[in-house]
């Protein structure tokens, strides 16, 4: 097979390239989150209450969750560029639309096809960082093509929800197609187009979910962003034993700036301990949750404990789906849209499961469901030891597969 001359050389990262996917995933989590801290605003813009507006974020949930699978499988044969410029394209509209929409069922049928983009998208951004690499490479350029969600999440949103309540949310909306523009412009000069599956290399959903491998990985993502999500959703309600729910922001951007340390140990240690990273990670996390159930009234454990939470979790994305991408080989795309359903259906899931908890036994009975949770996750990432999640360096794995 003739080596693509796309792929960066051995040396060197296509810096450029892997930062316009991290903007890519920085889009999606700016759209998906920005209306919950905009939700007065958005309700007295269209005219219905707060909680009808909270659908919006909903909205785009579903579309995430109904439509990564079919589109990424629709969409095999197309171009790669082609298939993230759609993607793009669509937050254009469809950001476009909310920003100027004058009823509330088109906005919430914008944010469904938002949230369809973000699908695509999201099924797109890792195997698409690895395939502007070498193999050697893979585990740093997905570190980097992952880095705009924390960024999304500890400075993107805070700074999106004040523009939205000092400028309108409608021009912080436009914004974010003023924004969507520049980025189609520096994916056409930085990144670079791949050919499709060809027809007789098209994988079924049905072949790649039964890839040894995939099904254990798959279960790690449900189990490690359920336990994350029931805490991060109910922060708030979490911190105010310590006294700190006045100050969530901050504690959130402690959490974002330690997820950001997390990517960077994690680019370090993804090739030849992704393995050991992930039981580690697991283990750590878990660890922070029995601290957080003994000492949750003090604000140290919960400072100390928040930036050691955010660390483990900063790397996860990228050890997730290097571990998935790597298990379902040919058919990586496929499996990565399988990654996008499992994740936000934890989201949602750690939602409800959160809102239970906190509604029958109150938020000290989050750090042991999560404990459990954890332990669950734990296992079966100890047992995928031949596929999903291998001992020793993965480039050596992928060499005996070879032979």
């Amino acid at each position: 097979m003739t080596p693509n001359r796309h792929v960066s050389s051995p040396d060197r990262l296509p810096i450029a390239g892997l930062l316009a996917l991290a903007m890519t995933g920085f889009l999606c989590i700016m759209t998906e989150t920005m209306p919950a801290g905009l939700l007065p605003e958005i309700g007295v813009g269209l005219h219905v209450p707060a909680s009808y507006a909270g659908q919006m974020v909903t909205a785009y949930a579903v579309g995430s969750l109904t439509a990564a699978i079919p589109i990424t499988l629709a969409t095999q044969q197309w171009r790669r560029r082609a298939v993230l410029l759609l993607a793009i394209i669509g937050f254009l509209v469809f950001n476009s639309v909310t920003a100027l929409s004058p009823n509330y069922w088109l906005t919430l049928g914008a944010r469904y096809c938002a949230g369809a983009a973000a699908g695509l998208a999201w099924a797109l951004l890792a195997g698409y960082a690895r395939r502007m690499v070498t193999r050697a490479q893979q585990g740093r350029a997905l570190a980097i093509a992952m880095v705009g969600t924390p960024i999304a999440l500890s400075l993107g949103v805070p700074a999106g929800t004040w523009l939205g309540a000092v400028l309108g949310w409608r021009l912080a909306f436009g914004i974010m197609s003023v924004f969507t523009v520049f980025l189609i412009g520096w994916v056409l000069a930085a990144v670079p187009d791949f050919p499709g599956a060809a027809h007789t290399d098209r994988l079924p959903f049905r072949r790649v979910l039964l890839t040894p491998g995939v099904r254990p990985v798959l279960g790690v993502v449900v189990a490690w962003m359920l336990a994350h999500n029931i805490l991060y959703t109910y922060i708030v309600p979490f911190l105010v034993p310590s006294g700190l729910a006045g100050q969530a922001d901050l504690v959130l951007l402690v959490f974002g700036f330690a997820a950001l340390g997390g990517i960077g140990l994690t680019s370090r240690l993804v090739d030849h301990a992704l393995r050991m990273s992930v039981l580690v990670s697991l283990a750590v996390f878990a660890a922070v949750c029995g601290i957080f159930a003994m000492g949750a009234a003090f604000p140290v454990v919960i400072w100390l404990g928040v930036a050691v939470w955010g660390l483990t979790f900063g790397g996860a994305a990228t050890l997730l789906q290097t571990a998935l991408a790597d298990a379902a080989g040919e058919g990586a795309d496929v499996a990565l849209s399988m990654n996008v359903v499992a994740w936000n259906s934890a989201i949602a899931a750690g939602g409800l499961l959160g809102g239970a908890l906190l509604d029958i036994w109150g938020t000290a009975s989050f750090p042991w469901a999560m404990i459990v949770i954890l332990a669950g996750g734990f296992s079966v990432a100890w047992q995928a030891r031949l596929c999903g999640f291998p001992a020793g360096h993965r480039l050596a794995q992928a060499h005996s597969e070879n032979m």
